[in-house]
C-alpha cells in the first residue's frame, strides 16, 4: 500500500526542465576608432556566465574577459577602447567572441578597427593571402624546398598546416598531382616549409590552397626540374672556360712563336738576296774579265801564227 502511494507520489511530482535562453552577442558599432570603447551587450539564460574574447587579424587572443547577466539574462560590457595602432595592435579585422559557460553555446561578431569610424564601405571581414615560393631550377633526385607565408591584413595567421594547407598539391610533368598538404612543417606563426623530391624531368607546379575562418586563397609557383643540377652544369662551365683560357694562352704562345720563326725567315730571305745579289755581281766581273781576257789572248794569238809563218819562211829558204 504504501508502495502504491509513494509512486502516485512520484507521478505528481512535475519533471524539472533545465533550459538555456539563446546567446545573443552585439556590438555598439562595426567600425571604430582608436580612443572609442568597444562595447558589447545581448541576452543569455539568467545569471549566466559569459566569457568574452579580442581575436586579432592574426588569431591571436588579444583581450579576454568574462561577465555575469542579470537576472533577466542580459548583460552588456565594455570589453577595451582601442588604442593608437602599434604593431602589436594594427588596424584591420578583429573577432568579438562570446561564449556561454552554462550551454557552451558561442557567438561570433567581426567588427573593424580603423584609423577613422566615418560610415564608409569597410569590409567587415576576414581575408586571408598566401604567397609560395619555390627554386626555378632543380635536378632529378635532389630535394627541393618550397616555402608558404600567409597573412591576414598585413599579420601572419596559421599554426596548423595541416588544416591551413590541407589541399595543397603539385602538378607534376606527366599531368599527374601529388597531394603534399601533409608534408608541411611550420617555420613560424604563418610561414611553413615543405621538402620534396622530383623523380622526372619537366615542369612542376606547385598550387597552395591556404583555407581559414570561411575564407580561401590560393597561389602557385613553378620549377623546371633537369636531369643534371644547374650547380653541377656551372661547376663544368667553369671548368671549360678554364680549359679554354688555357687553350687561349697556349695559342698566344704559338702565335709569337710563328711570329718568331717568320721574322728568321724573313731575315734568311734576306740574306739569300743578298747572296744572290753577290753572286750575280760576281758573275758580272767574271764575264768582264773574260771579255778582257779575250782581247788580250786574240792579238797574242795573231803575233804566234806571224812567228811561226815567219819560221816556215825562214826554212824553206834556207833549203
Amino acid at each position: 500500500m504504501r508502495i502504491h502511494a509513494l509512486l502516485v507520489l512520484l507521478l505528481l511530482v512535475p519533471f524539472v526542465h533545465i533550459s538555456y535562453g539563446e546567446l545573443e552577442l552585439s556590438t555598439s558599432s562595426k567600425v571604430y576608432a582608436p580612443g572609442q570603447p568597444l562595447f558589447v551587450f545581448g541576452q543569455t539564460s539568467p545569471d549566466d556566465s559569459v566569457i568574452i574574447r579580442v581575436f586579432g587579424p592574426d588569431d591571436t587572443i588579444t583581450k579576454f574577459d568574462q561577465v555575469t547577466a542579470e537576472s533577466d539574462g542580459s548583460y552588456q560590457h565594455i570589453v577595451l577602447t582601442w588604442p593608437e595602432a602599434t604593431v602589436t595592435f594594427p588596424y584591420g579585422t578583429y573577432a568579438i567572441d562570446a561564449v556561454s559557460t552554462q550551454s557552451g553555446e558561442s557567438n561570433l561578431i567581426n567588427v573593424r578597427f580603423a584609423a577613422s569610424d566615418e560610415l564608409v564601405e569597410t569590409p567587415v571581414e576576414r581575408n586571408i593571402h598566401m604567397l609560395i615560393f619555390a627554386p626555378d631550377m632543380a635536378a632529378v633526385g635532389d630535394t627541393l624546398r618550397v616555402f608558404i607565408q600567409t597573412t591576414s591584413d598585413g599579420l601572419l595567421v596559421g599554426n596548423n598546416p595541416v588544416s591551413l594547407l590541407g589541399t595543397t598539391h603539385v602538378h607534376l610533368p606527366d599531368d599527374t598531382v601529388h597531394d603534399i598538404s601533409d608534408s608541411f612543417e611550420a617555420l613560424h606563426t604563418g610561414l611553413f616549409y615543405a621538402d620534396y623530391t622530383p623523380q622526372q624531368e619537366g615542369t612542376y607546379v606547385f598550387h597552395a590552397v591556404a583555407f581559414n575562418q570561411g575564407t580561401i586563397s590560393h597561389g602557385s609557383a613553378a620549377t623546371t626540374v633537369l636531369k643534371q643540377d644547374i650547380g653541377d652544369i656551372s661547376d663544368q662551365i667553369i671548368h671549360l672556360n678554364t680549359i679554354l683560357a688555357e687553350t687561349s694562352a697556349e695559342l698566344d704562345h704559338l702565335k709569337t712563336e710563328v711570329a718568331e720563326f717568320k721574322g728568321t725567315l724573313e731575315q734568311a730571305s734576306n740574306r739569300i738576296d743578298t747572296s744572290v745579289t753577290s753572286v750575280s755581281e760576281s758573275v758580272s766581273n767574271i764575264e768582264e774579265a773574260s771579255s778582257q781576257l779575250n782581247s788580250l789572248f786574240f792579238p797574242v794569238v795573231a803575233l804566234i801564227g806571224v812567228i811561226v809563218a815567219l819560221q816556215i819562211t825562214t826554212l824553206a829558204r834556207s833549203r
